[in-house]
């Protein structure tokens, strides 16, 4: 295990003493309640929790003169809270709770009024690349071209010639120059290097010349199925889309030990905006590898629900494993595949054109077919299954497959999920709502990407990334960053969801704006229950694990556009401070 400081676990913290082990508590069953011999007891002031500290089950850990916004139905608002090996044992008030602690056993914190919520999840994130990037790669997140050529070129004059430079984070519409980054930027850095430089929404990148004399890819290279090599007055422009980046050739060069530190530095970073659960989407053989390194050195300070990439898939379903096996630290989650392009980077396959561009409608990365093949395996070998479908096209294609494998082998609660989900109708609504399945759309977009709703128009951003409408048909959306495309801090999230303005202050489809109470669901109950969890976390609640956050202000008392300022002082997994401000 990490070292801690005495900080950390004592009077100062007040947060660290639960006994947690190798990070966390183990959880109870997929869809159970506590299951690790932990007293479940009710709210204080009845008989269970008195009863549980006067025969040796004292707390460890009680919080008290809190705001605790619970997100427990039964208890919405409560003062105070006491945690037992890594889960709540009491919720209540500050005078009944501190009745059940025992001197020399229990530490006590008062919270002096902060607000405390349940540990925040994210259901759709890509944690491990983030962190890997973020330890090898160039960050391109400079805001013009120039600072990123700067960059490249430092980059370059360390790298041999011929050894390829890739870069992060480029996102097309933030450069101070009012424009796209192109491949004539990218050759005054080097030719002599091929170079890549990948926007953060993952599924474009801008290529030098170098490298597309490598790939063997010239002006008149035809697109395959599923991608674009992007051409103006004759030339390659550099940039490309979806399956067409399959042409470059790029060395692994990534170490077991990279993978394992670029996940440790992820987790310190999330923890700190309040972040306790991810669900990795797409998680590789080698991720897989890495979370359980990070693990064992302590160093997993997430619980991480992993989405098997398609090609980790078969070796897993063929080993008997399915959705759920694992604990409450690392478990594996659905099967994970995409069928459309990018919402942020204008790819995502649409029956209506993109504004400006009447002959582009986006694209599709799966046929029909492909979707009914991929779904009927996973759904027949017991898994829970997510498909990228951005798109209403893509979304109406997930949706046939999913109905037609429960006609025919109809499973009870299978959960299955749409990945992103962005561009809704009434009709998708209804089926979405028919069948249980969960969409996950982004939570930051509308607040964080606003100049590119422009492409969209203002009659599709009324249902894009649409909340509001989820939650009126009863359909549990789910929270997403899909971070390194959105950012991933669940208060941006919850302002950008209650505004829907971005930073300009122009307001995104205000029909999708949903209420604080609203969005504090959404970023925790719901989150626990794209993953099965719901028993086990998403509130604080008596016997479920103790991940919570202590934050400086109520997030319903600051104005709704300063939501994201709102400092976080403490988060808690299982008992335990994973970061303190």
């Amino acid at each position: 295990m990490s070292e801690f400081t005495r900080r950390d676990f004592l009077g100062i913290s007040g947060l660290a003493v639960a006994g947690v082990t190798s990070g966390c508590a183990s959880s109870g069953a997929m869809q159970g309640g506590a299951q690790d011999g932990v007293p479940l007891g009710g709210s204080v002031g009845g008989s269970p929790a008195r009863g549980a500290a006067s025969s040796g089950a004292a707390p460890d850990l009680i919080i008290t003169n809190a705001r605790v916004l619970t997100q427990d139905d039964s208890q919405p608002r409560a003062e105070a809270f006491a945690v037992k090996d890594g889960r709540f044992i009491a919720v209540g008030t500050s005078r009944d709770v501190r009745n059940l602690a025992a001197s020399g056993r229990t530490e006590v914190l008062d919270a002096g009024d902060a607000t405390v919520v349940p540990g925040f999840i994210d259901a759709h994130s890509h944690p491990s690349g983030a962190g890997l990037n973020a330890l090898k790669n160039v960050n391109t997140n400079l805001g013009s071209i120039a600072r990123i050529q700067e960059a490249l070129r430092e980059r370059a004059s360390t790298t041999p010639h011929g050894a390829w430079i890739i870069g992060y984070m480029y996102d097309d519409t933030k450069q101070a120059e009012g424009r796209p980054l192109n491949r004539r930027d990218l050759d005054a850095v080097s030719t002599r290097h091929p170079i890549v430089v990948g926007h953060r929404g993952g599924h474009t990148g801008v290529y030098n010349s170098k490298a597309f004399e490598l790939a063997g890819v010239t002006v008149r290279t035809p697109d395959p199925f599923g991608g674009h090599f992007f051409r103006e007055n004759g030339e390659l422009t550099g940039k490309v889309a979806e399956r067409a980046r399959a042409v470059f050739e790029i060395p692994n060069e990534v170490t077991p030990k990279d993978r394992a530190a670029g996940i440790a530095a992820i987790c310190r970073e999330m923890n700190a905006t309040g972040l306790t659960s991810v669900h990795q989407a797409g998680t590789s053989r080698a991720d897989f590898t890495a979370y359980q390194d990070a693990r064992e050195a302590g160093d997993l300070t997430l619980r991480t629900y992993c989405m098997a990439r398609g090609g980790a898939y078969p070796a897993l379903r063929d080993a008997g494993v399915r959705t759920g096996l694992g604990d409450g630290l690392l478990r594996v989650g659905p099967v994970k595949f995409a069928a459309d392009g990018s919402a942020s980077e204008r790819t995502m396959a649409m029956s209506t054109p993109y504004a400006g561009r009447p002959d582009d409608f986006g694209i599709l990365t799966m046929t029909q077919d492909e979707i009914h093949e991929v779904v009927e395996d996973a759904h027949r070998a017991g898994w829970q299954v997510a498909i990228h479908a951005n798109g209403d096209v893509t979304i109406d294609m997930v949706l046939n497959a999913y109905e037609r494998v429960q006609r025919m082998w109809p499973r009870a609660d299978p959960r299955h999920r749409i990945e992103h989900c962005s561009l809704v109708n009434p009709e998708l609504l209804r089926r979405i709502a028919a069948g249980n399945y969960i969409p996950a759309p982004f939570y930051t977009y509308a607040h964080y990407h606003g100049e590119k709703w422009i492409e969209y128009g203002e009659d599709k951003m009324e249902w894009m990334f649409a909340h509001r409408s989820f939650l009126d048909h009863g359909i549990p959306v789910a929270p997403a960053s899909d971070h390194s495309p959105g950012p991933y801090e669940p208060l941006m999230a919850i302002q950008s969801m209650v505004t829907r303005k971005d930073f300009s202050g122009r307001v995104w489809g205000p029909s999708q704006r949903i209420s604080v109470d609203q969005a504090l669901k959404v970023c925790t109950m719901n989150g626990a229950y794209a993953s099965f969890e719901e028993s086990d976390k998403g509130s604080i609640t008596s016997g479920k694990l103790a991940d919570f956050v202590l934050l400086e202000r109520d997030p319903h008392d600051v104005e709704p556009d300063r939501i994201k300022e709102i400092p976080v002082l403490r988060t808690a997994l299982g008992g335990r401070t994973v970061y303190l401000a």
